[in-house]
């Protein structure tokens, strides 16, 4: 408490440090599970995509109040965008970590999927930050929604939707459930520190953002553009109206 009193900066570096400790060694896990084989190739990179966001958002509440915390925190995910154009572009190679964050084991793919995701995660901490149900329904769809979309879909989406034979219901149920769970999980643990207000109307927010997420996720649009960036799109796009 003294040194958030005192040096506030010095300790927002100190919780920046901490997060960018637990996520690459989070990280690290991930590319330990695909070296092995632990979980097949597609799982173990949605576990990726579900987690680490996640994880990131549990640190947001031990930053100070300061105007140079959201920039902070914005370092961890936006050390990946620098990890992901190296590996992607070929500059030095990581087999572990093609592995885990690829459908198919090409370096190249981390100048997409994995590139975006850092990415919109690096620019809502930055700029919605902690404050904002906007930050909470962006960062829960996109990681827990989108993740959750894809594993469902592929183990019980037997039956298509009419407009995408490429997207299941199940799937497409299961991103709007997960995100909004999620969200609401976020709005609680937040709302601990005193940095958001729960109420019905944010629940119902959450709701709406979650579905039109959800929709959005299934158009067959998100075959041509990658939903890491329709997903968080639409999610800022709702939330700016429903909050």
């Amino acid at each position: 408490m003294m040194a958030l009193e005192e040096k506030p900066f010095l300790y927002d570096v100190g919780v920046a440090v901490l997060s960018s400790t637990v996520v690459m060694s989070l990280l690290r896990l991930w590319e330990e599970t695909a070296k092995l084989g632990i979980f097949e190739q597609k799982l173990n990179r949605k576990l990726v995509h579900i987690s680490i966001g996640l994880v990131l958002m549990l640190f947001w509440p031990m930053f100070s109040g300061g105007g140079w915390a959201p920039l902070l925190a914005a370092i961890t995910p936006g050390i990946n965008i620098f990890r992901m154009l190296i590996f992607g572009l070929g500059i030095q190679r990581n087999d572990s970590v093609v592995k885990s964050m690829s459908r198919n084991g090409d370096y190249r793919e981390l100048l997409r999927g994995p590139l975006y995701y850092a990415c919109t995660l690096t620019l809502t901490t930055a700029v919605f930050w902690r404050r904002s149900p906007i930050a909470i329904a962006a960062t829960c769809n996109l990681c827990a929604g989108d993740g959750f979309a894809d594993i469902v879909g592929r183990r019980f989406g037997s039956q298509k939707l009419p407009y995408n034979h490429n997207k299941s219901f199940a799937g497409s149920i299961a991103m709007a459930s997960a995100g909004f769970i999620a969200s609401i999980g976020f709005m609680h643990y937040f709302s601990l520190f005193g940095l958001v207000v729960e109420s019905r109307g944010m629940i119902l927010g959450f709701l709406l953002t979650s579905l039109a997420s959800a929709v959005v996720e299934s158009l067959p649009i998100s075959t041509k553009v990658d939903d890491n960036l329709t997903v968080t799109l639409t999610s800022v796009l709702v939330g700016s109206l429903v909050f």
